[in-house]
């Protein structure tokens, strides 16, 4: 197979509050190559942490990639390419801070976005994050 996709989930079960039925999942290792869906403040048992609080939530997010990156062979050192979106920009030096600590020496590009909302109205950050592991890993 080409890919592989880990921690599968429906939209129907994840936001009850809303109507949606997709298939998706948390993780899809293409080769040598992890796509993360975007990590929130929500730990995977569903329960959003921090509210209000971005630095909170930036650090749950990131206890997330660490999770699902380990769980299909990678690791945070992996990462290439990050994307963060904040819904103010007053959000954007906590966030940052608390991902830079995790990602200390990893050097990956970036993209930050400020956008009018998340998926979730408590939710104030998000990651998208691409890691690819190296051949001799």
């Amino acid at each position: 197979m080409a890919h592989t996709r880990h921690r599968k989930f429906n939209t129907g079960d994840t936001y009850s509050n809303q109507k949606l039925d997709n298939d998706l999942c948390q993780a899809v290792k293409a080769g040598n190559t992890i796509y993360l869906r975007g990590q929130v403040g929500t730990n995977f048992e569903g329960e959003t942490i921090g509210i209000g609080d971005p630095t909170a939530q930036a650090e749950q997010a990131m206890k997330n990639v660490k999770q699902l990156l380990e769980e299909v062979g990678s690791e945070l050192s992996h990462i290439v390419k990050i994307t963060i979106f904040i819904t103010d920009r007053a959000y954007r030096e906590p966030v940052y801070r608390e991902v830079g600590k995790w990602l200390k020496g990893v050097f990956p590009v970036c993209t930050g976005l400020i956008v009018q909302g998340l998926a979730q109205p408590q939710w104030v950050m998000e990651i998208d994050v691409i890691a690819v592991i190296p051949d001799d890993a």
